[in-house]
């Protein structure tokens, strides 16, 4: 709870995956991938109800090891929205003014980047608060599109410029943190809404699994930083 406001949070953790089967419950570190984002959300100040939305068994196995609830959500598809997802399980529960979606994809978040996304929503009194990481070497004025064999501009590059002097700085969703109201997931039946704010993450607190070589990268970082 925050300033008298309950929080729900939901980790979305379907059992299909193209990339990396499995891919929610893939070893990292003598750890099913879930289990980080369990263990973070544990540590939270204020979240006050959490969930792992699940279609499979073994994954719904993980969370019984780890005294952690689970909803048994019907069989998800590729074409499934999130929010759709989110408010499948959020539909029956509508004490909550905050509704968190802390993903497990991301196993290098803390509580503490949790808690900063919930802090910042209560704050500016926001629709949604979404995690960010700032890009270097793919902010807009570097990316081109192909046409008729010529290189375009998406965004007018401003030459010799170096990286770190491209402004305005870039960031992008890591695929972490959404927190919005609870009206915002039911009237609006989205994630994002109009008044959405950024938390900025650190990069070193940033990798998100979706390929095989992201499962090496996040080895890699989760030792550099133990």
């Amino acid at each position: 709870m925050i300033n008298g406001k309950k929080v729900m949070a939901i980790t979305l953790a379907r059992g299909g995956s193209k990339g990396i089967p499995k891919k929610n419950i893939a070893d990292i570190d003598g750890k099913p991938l879930l289990q980080y984002t369990i263990e973070e959300v544990k540590k939270s100040k204020y979240i006050d109800y959490y969930v792992v939305s699940t279609d499979d068994l073994e994954i719904e196995e993980v969370c019984r090891n780890l005294n952690t609830t689970y909803f048994q959500r019907e069989k998800s598809h590729d074409t499934q929205k999130s929010s759709e997802a989110l408010w499948e399980v959020v539909g029956c529960h509508n004490q909550y003014e905050y509704i968190v979606e802390i993903m497990c994809t991301n196993p290098l978040k803390t509580y503490k980047d949790i808690d900063g996304v919930i802090l910042k929503l209560d704050d500016t009194g926001a629709d949604t608060v979404v995690s960010v990481v700032r890009i270097w070497d793919n902010h807009p004025s570097r990316v081109k599109y192909i046409e008729n064999g010529k290189l375009i501009d998406f965004y007018p590059e401003e030459p010799g410029s170096r990286r770190q002097d491209l402004t305005p700085p870039a960031y992008v969703r890591n695929g972490s943190i959404y927190a919005m109201t609870y009206n915002q997931l039911k009237i609006k039946q989205r994630r994002l809404g109009k008044d959405t704010r950024p938390y900025i993450m650190s990069e070193k607190n940033t990798v998100n699994i979706d390929e095989p070589i992201d499962l090496k990268l996040a080895r890699l970082l989760l030792n550099e930083n133990k």
